[in-house]
């Protein structure tokens, strides 16, 4: 799988209603949409509005046992992070955050459990 699939089934995982019933808050998580191909314009015009190079892929901005939100960087299972990416998911850690590189759906859904099931 892509990590476009891999993404797009763990939404589709959360959305289920049994699961959106144990874990509402899931209703909160969303996509930043910082990667992907772009032609050169639309690269600058998103650079110009904020666009950050290596933010994670999906937020989940619910306070859990001492963290303000969770931030995850969704790879494939042999996928790479970027020195980009490692930068950010440090300081997004070192801001009170808990961040987390999650190889494939199946992970990234036991990280959004794990997180969600944790006492604040």
């Amino acid at each position: 799988m892509k990590e476009s699939q891999h993404q797009s089934t763990l939404f589709k995982w959360s959305e289920q209603p049994h699961i959106r019933e144990k874990y509402p808050e899931l209703k909160l998580l969303f996509h930043i949409p910082n990667g992907g191909r772009r032609d050169l314009i639309e690269a600058k015009h998103l650079k110009e509005q904020g666009v950050k190079k290596g933010v994670p892929d999906l937020c989940l901005p619910v306070a859990r046992a001492g963290y303000n939100a969770l931030y995850i960087e969704l790879k494939t299972e042999k996928g790479r992070t970027t020195d980009e990416q490692e930068w950010w998911l440090s300081e997004l850690s070192r801001q009170g955050n808990y961040a987390a590189v999650c190889r494939g759906w199946k992970e990234a859904a036991q990280c959004l459990i794990f997180y969600l099931t944790q006492q604040s």
